[in-house]
Order: C-alpha cells, then structure tokens, then sequence
C-alpha cells in the first residue's frame, strides 16, 4: 500500500509557493530571503518607483544651505523597535543608495551649537516697555441703565455715553459733570461716535436706528433706516464721508453720511456683527462677528479680503492702533485677544490671561491696551509684547448687585492719558496713569 504513495518531495515543492503566500504575513528565520536576491529586489524597487524623486531639483539644491549638527562619526547602538529585518533593510538601502550626500555642518563643535541656541533664546525675549500703573479716578452716576457705549470728541473737552436708559448724555472730561441729554432712541443706545470732521454726533442702538445728531442745534438731523435688527455698533471713515454700523442682522452696512443713502451691505458673516471699525489704509473695514470670525472688507468692491478663523468663540471687541497699523480682536476665554498685522491679516500672537469674556478693547499710541471682562476684570497690557502690567476688578457701586460688575465699553481719551469705561452698575469709571 505504501509503494502507491506519490513521494512526499515533489508534492512540497508543488504546494511551496502557496504556503509561502499565506505564511510571509508571520516569517521565521527559515524563510529568509537570499541577500543577493533581496539586494535586487530592493535596487529594482528603488529605481522604479523613486528614481525621479531620489534627487532635489538643481534649483532646490542651489538654494540650500549646509545644514544643522552633524551625524556623529561612531557608530553607536541604537534602540530600535520592530524585527531586526527592519535595520537590515535600512542598511540595505543605505549601501544600494547613498543619496543624498550627507552636507558638512554650520556647527563645527557642540559649543557653537550652544551659542546658537542662546542666541535663539535671547533674540525672542522682547523686553516690554514700562508703562506706570493706572489707578480708578472718578466714578460718574446719572444712567438709570447699562451704559453700552461711550465716545471722547477729539476736541478733548467731552465724552458722550449712551445707556439702556435710551438717553445719549454729554459729560464735560475734566470735572464730570453733566452738560446735556439727549432723548430719541426707544431702545439701549449701543454704539457712538463724534465726528472729528463735522459738529455731528452719530449713534445707533437695539430700536434698529441709526441717528446723526447736529450738536449746535443738539436734535437728529439724519436716520439711516436699513438694518433689520438691532444695530450694535458703528464707526466713522477717517477720511471719507461715510459711517459703517452692524448688528444682530449678521451684516454691516456702509452709509453715506450726507445723502444717508446705503453705499455697500457687507454681508458674509452668519450671525451678530458685534463690532465694526474704520481706519485710512486697506483693510478699511474691519469687522468681528458671533460666529467667531474676523474679516476685512474691501471698501470699494464692498466685499470680503481674509476672513481670519483664529477664534473658537464669538468675536465681541475690535480695537485698531492709532498708529502702528495693526490691530487686536478678542472673544471669550484663555488664549481670547488676538494681535493682528495689517494689510494682510497676519496673526502676530496671543494675549494670554485675561480667561473671561471680552466686552471692550481700546489701546492707546503709547502701546497701552485695555481689555475689559464681562465679569468685571479689567486687564492693562504692554501691546507690543503682549505682557500683563496690571490687573484690576471694576468693584459694583453702592446698592447695584455683585453680579452687576460687567464693563461693556471703553475708550482713551484723545491724550491717551485717561480711560474711560462704562458698565453694569450704571456707572462710568474714568483711570488715569498715577503719576510718580
């Protein structure tokens, strides 16, 4: 019966490749392939499928220059992870292929090494310019709501502030007292501004209107009627005759200030347009929305430049510097106030440890820049490092609640030496620098 039996050998070598192809997922030792023949696949592999790459372009290489520490001359064991095939391959590889030449070092010792890296080290410590602390000068009452807004004149003599009374007063700057109010709008006034060029006092507010006030006859002489919502708020060209406002209708709308007609309707975002500013050179407009992105708009062509998506959060507060061009962007939590380069919308860095929201942001040309928190925390930073010189608490006026500690705007006046917030106690607080 045995002698029936085909040998066992051919039958090995019939079925050998097929076990091959099901084992070489696990190998063992007795699978190893031959040196020479893995040494040709591996050539044969390298010249197909990385011939055209294995070298840069002669352009690329020109360019280059020699490079960061050398490879150490002996060789050293290293830790690797994985089967011994793995390290058999690579020196395969490395005998087939010596390219690309290793390049000679920058570094011809480790102690150059070492300067360099303290060089790096000591190049981006930027020192930040000392600013004297700023103390709370003077709180003026009067509103009987939420002061939202708040607007110096660039004479310098008042400040105009508008509440959720729905009353615009004029506040005389050095004494605090009272010189007028001005009733019109039904609903809180949320955003002013004086016109450096004209004797006109614009504002605008939650009843959807918009109002030019002519401040010699003190009465409205122009609505911009357009904005479907209520608008939040508004800024002035500094140069041309026109006013940009937003609101809660997701746009902002460019206006001639004369013929009140509506020039452009910049829309784009998806939700309120919390905050709007104007400044002479491209971006002209800038905008900050509660879909958490910041765009610049070409004035002309009324439409978008960069939207700026840095932001996990809504976008509250713009504040443009009076003459560095740039400007900052804040919303709610840690890394929340933004620095930004224009034209182009570059981000320059973060302003880190104001963890609130953001309500107002002003800063100064002496680099001073304020951040006030919806919990009333109020931040002073060196703006061209990004470093906290101050912080303060807005402390709740006798008889309004703790909770009522919110600061909702602010503004420098035109010297840049005093700051002027107004918040939920209905209160306006003026800071001034203490003197040495």
């Amino acid at each position: 019966m045995s002698a029936s039996l085909p040998p066992l050998n051919p039958l090995l070598k019939v079925c050998g490749k097929r076990t091959r192809d099901i084992f070489s997922s696990c190998p063992d030792d007795s699978m190893q392939d031959e040196p020479k023949s893995a040494r040709i696949r591996l050539s044969v592999k390298m010249n197909d499928e990385y011939k055209d790459v294995r070298e840069l372009p002669a352009q690329l290489l020109a360019q280059q220059g020699p490079v960061g520490p050398a490879r150490p001359k002996e060789q050293r064991k290293a830790i690797t992870a994985g089967p011994a095939t793995d390290t058999e391959t690579g020196r395969m590889i490395a005998i087939i292929d010596n390219k690309p030449k290793p390049q000679p070092s920058t570094f011809t010792s480790a102690s150059n090494l070492s300067e360099a890296l303290q060089l790096h080290k000591t190049t981006r410590t930027i020192k930040p310019t000392y600013h004297p602390p700023w103390k709370l000068m003077r709180v003026i009452s009067g509103h009987l709501g939420w002061v939202r807004s708040v607007a110096v004149e660039p004479g310098n003599k008042w400040f105009a502030t508008g509440a959720g009374d729905r009353v615009i007063k004029i506040w005389d700057l050095a004494s605090g007292e009272l010189k007028l109010s001005l009733t019109g709008h039904i609903s809180t006034v949320r955003g002013l501004a004086v016109s450096p060029r004209h004797p006109y006092l614009f504002s605008c507010g939650e009843d959807k209107m918009v109002k030019c006030w002519d401040l010699e006859a003190n009465k409205v002489i122009r609505h911009y009627h357009g904005h479907l919502s209520g608008v939040y708020a508004l800024s002035l060209h500094p140069t041309l005759d026109i006013l940009v406002t937003c609101g809660r209708d997701a746009s902002a709308r460019v206006w001639d200030m004369r013929t009140k007609a509506q020039i452009h309707v910049l829309s784009g975002h998806t939700a309120t347009v919390a905050d709007v500013k104007c400044q002479e050179s491209d971006p002209q407009v800038i905008t900050g929305s509660m879909d958490s992105t910041v765009r610049l708009w070409d004035l002309a062509a009324g439409k978008t430049m960069v939207t700026l998506t840095h932001h996990k959060k809504s976008v509250r507060a713009l504040a443009i510097h009076p003459t560095e061009y740039s400007f900052a962007s804040a919303s709610a939590g840690g890394n929340n106030i933004k620095k930004w380069k224009c034209p182009e919308g570059a981000f320059v860095f973060n302003f880190s440890g104001h963890n609130a929201i953001i309500n107002t942001l002003s800063v100064n040309s002496e680099g001073v820049f304020f951040s006030g928190g919806d919990n009333g925390t109020l931040t002073l930073w060196d703006y061209n490092t990004g470093t906290a010189f101050q912080t303060l608490d807005d402390i709740p006026q006798p008889g309004s609640l703790e909770a009522e500690a919110g600061v909702f705007c602010s503004t420098f006046d035109m010297t840049g030496t005093r700051l002027i917030t107004g918040g939920a106690d209905k209160t306006i607080k003026v800071y001034a620098e203490q003197s040495q």
